[in-house]
């Protein structure tokens, strides 16, 4: 039997049964270099609080890490989020996938990385990854929403933010 799952997580390396959970952190990394769509990078860096006793930042902290990265990328595209909602505009989460590929821990300087995924209509899809200091994946997924009034009414994206999104739309859609 390998190691176990947090130390190949910790070191990159593979026991027998490493194959099992997938590739290693420097295998999926190799996949991630050279990709040309424009990213926003957002810096975090973990809190103690954000830890479990094992020192490694419970799972579900990550959705914290990346609505705070998400507002950071509104207020950076113009606007920040409640600018929107002061003017009617809401971007509720409407699902979440996040694939868990490594831990991380108290102090670590996190980058958070997000784009658009999809972008017409309604919806706004942002894809995301959270990367280690040393570059290694931890986390990577995509946010849903739907863009609705703050009376929780679907309405379109307003035209000023697909405008300001569309550098980092990664696949293009048909933005109406």
């Amino acid at each position: 039997m390998g190691p176990p799952l947090l130390k190949r997580w910790r070191t990159g390396k593979e026991g027998e049964q490493g194959r099992r959970f997938g590739s290693t952190l420097a295998e999926r990394n190799r996949k991630y270099r050279g990709v040309a769509e424009r990213v926003f990078k957002h810096l975090h860096r973990v809190i103690y609080s954000e830890c479990t006793v094992g020192n490694h930042v419970y799972y579900a902290r990550f959705l914290d890490m990346l609505e705070e990265a998400r507002g950071e990328f509104f207020r950076q595209a113009g606007r920040p989020l409640a600018q929107w909602q002061e003017n009617g505009t809401a971007f509720p989460v409407i699902g979440v996938r996040i694939d868990y590929k490594g831990p991380a821990r108290y102090d670590d300087l996190l980058t958070i990385e997000l784009w658009i995924n999809e972008m017409k209509g309604v919806r706004l899809n942002i894809g995301f990854r959270i990367l280690h200091p040393g570059g290694g994946l931890l986390a990577e997924g995509e946010t849903r929403h739907v863009c609705a009034s703050v009376e929780e009414k679907p309405q379109r994206l307003p035209k000023e933010l697909i405008e300001r999104l569309q550098p980092f739309v990664r696949v293009q859609n048909d933005v109406r």
